[in-house]
């Protein structure tokens, strides 16, 4: 039947024979459920968009993997969901490491007091989570400058930006996490 919109299995075929345009189709309609998933797991907006973006490249990739006759659907959202946790597990690692570096005690000094353990331990842990808060952008800059002491030139090979844009995330990041640490009352002098 001419002029009938194709149905889900064509798209799926066509697809697979490199149409774009049929792809696309496939993305729209499903692009709220995987929205929804990705931000089940994730549970930030921006990054629930990333990473919707993400596995719709990831299944275009993966499209001659897909057996024909399947539902798309499934498919689909558990590619988006399997990108979502790889994104949470790398943030954990991320932050399993950033802690683990921002933890470790200056060699050569005398071992501090109870109080003063106390207190560095709290400030790290009020540092550290305000830190989770800021955009990815401004926390990446944050923890390779200061927590892994990385110089800028070698922030900005690593995330691959111009070094520019190093110094400005830098001063931005700052300022908002001095900001969210303001306003939970903590004194940093």
């Amino acid at each position: 039947m001419e002029g009938r919109p194709p149905d889900e299995q064509e798209l799926i075929e066509r697809s697979c024979n490199g149409d774009t345009e049929a792809f696309g189709a496939l993305v729209r309609t499903h692009q709220k459920a995987a929205l929804r998933v990705a931000f089940l797991v994730v549970r930030d907006r921006a990054e629930a968009e990333d990473v919707t973006q993400e596995a719709f490249v990831n299944a275009y990739n993966a499209l001659g993997r897909f057996r024909a006759g399947s539902p798309f659907r499934p498919w689909m959202l558990r590619i988006v969901r399997n990108e979502a946790l790889n994104r949470v597990r790398g943030r954990k690692r991320q932050e399993f490491y950033a802690r683990q570096l921002f933890t470790e005690s200056v060699p050569g000094g005398a071992a501090p007091s109870p109080e003063t353990i106390l207190v560095a331990d709290s400030s790290r842990s009020a540092v550290l989570a305000a830190m989770e808060r800021l955009p990815e952008k401004y926390r990446a800059v944050l923890y390779h400058r200061y927590l892994i002491d990385l110089s800028e030139a070698e922030v900005a090979r690593v995330l691959g930006i111009p070094r520019g844009t190093v110094k400005s995330r830098a001063s931005r990041g700052l300022t908002r996490l001095r900001t969210l640490l303001e306003a939970e009352g903590w004194d940093h002098k």
